[in-house]
C-alpha cells in the first residue's frame, strides 16, 4: 500500500525534523515547508493525506492559509499551534480544521489525532462514493445524475435545471406513473403553485428536445388526469 503523504506547514524547522523522524518509521512520508504562502501553494498543487498546520506562520497566517485552502480542497487539516486561546482554537475549527492540538502535545497524542482525522476522511470519501448516484439509461436516453448530464443517441441534451429534474424523475421509474405532485416535489422540492401550473409546459419543452410526440410518444406518455410516465424499453417503442 502507498504510504500516506503528510505536509507539515510549520516555521520551527527543528520541530519539523522531530515530527518527520517520529512519523517516518510509522509509515508516513513527511514533507515540510516553513511559511504560509509556500504551504498553500504546495497543498493546492499536490495530493496529501493530511496537513499539520501551524497558525503562527510568516508570510501568511495559518488561518488565512486554511481559509484559502477550503475554497477548493477538503484535505484533512490538523491545526498545531502554540496559541492556547480558545478564540484561536474555535476560529481554526470554524474555518475548516479537522482537529486542534496545542504544541504541548505528546507524540502519542499527535499520532492518535492524526490517525483519527485520516479515518474520518476515509469514511467520508467512502460514503460519498457509495452515495454517488449511478447513471440511468432508458433506450437511447442516458443520464448521469452525478454530473447532471444527459445524452440522446449519444448526442448531448441541453436542458434547463427544471427540465433535467423532471426527466430524471421520470427516467428513474420507467413504466410507473409519476403524478404532478410527485414531479413537483422532485423538480421544485417544495409546494409551489405557479410551478405546478407550468409542469405541462416543461414537459412539452422536454418532448421537443427529445424529438417526442405526445400522440405517439417514445419517451414521455401522458396519463390523463394523473400525470406522466416514462415508457419502458421493452414496450417496443425504439425497435
Amino acid at each position: 500500500m502507498d504510504r500516506p503523504r503528510l505536509l507539515i506547514v510549520e516555521d520551527d524547522e527543528k520541530l519539523c525534523r522531530l515530527l518527520g523522524d517520529y512519523l517516518g518509521p510509522l509509515g508516513y512520508d513527511v514533507e515540510a515547508v516553513h511559511d504560509g504562502r509556500t504551504g498553500l501553494a504546495r497543498a493546492l498543487d499536490q495530493r496529501y493525506a493530511a496537513l499539520i498546520l501551524d497558525l503562527m506562520l510568516p508570510g501568511m497566517s495559518g488561518i488565512e492559509l486554511l481559509r484559502e485552502l477550503r475554497k477548493s480542497s477538503q484535505v484533512p487539516v490538523l491545526v498545531l499551534t502554540a496559541l492556547g486561546d480558545e478564540v484561536d482554537r474555535i476560529a481554526g475549527l470554524e474555518i475548516g480544521a479537522d482537529d486542534y492540538l496545542p504544541k504541548t502535545f505528546s507524540t502519542r497524542e499527535l499520532l492518535a489525532r492524526l490517525r483519527a482525522v485520516l479515518r474520518r476522511s476515509a469514511v467520508t470519501a467512502a460514503q460519498l462514493d457509495a452515495a454517488r448516484p449511478a447513471p440511468i439509461s432508458v433506450g437511447p436516453l442516458w443520464m448521469d445524475p452525478a454530473a447532471r448530464t444527459a445524452t440522446l443517441d449519444e448526442a448531448p441534451l441541453v436542458l434547463t435545471r427544471v427540465e433535467y429534474d423532471l426527466l430524471l424523475s421520470l427516467a428513474r421509474a420507467p413504466g410507473r406513473v409519476r403524478t404532478r405532485e410527485q414531479l413537483l416535489l422532485d423538480a421544485a422540492d417544495r409546494d409551489f403553485e405557479a410551478f405546478d401550473r407550468s409542469i405541462d409546459v416543461h414537459i412539452s419543452a422536454l418532448r421537443r428536445k427529445l424529438g417526442d410526440d405526445s400522440r405517439t410518444p417514445r419517451f414521455i406518455e401522458t396519463v390523463r388526469g394523473v400525470g406522466y410516465r416514462m415508457r419502458k424499453p421493452d414496450e417496443g417503442v425504439w425497435s
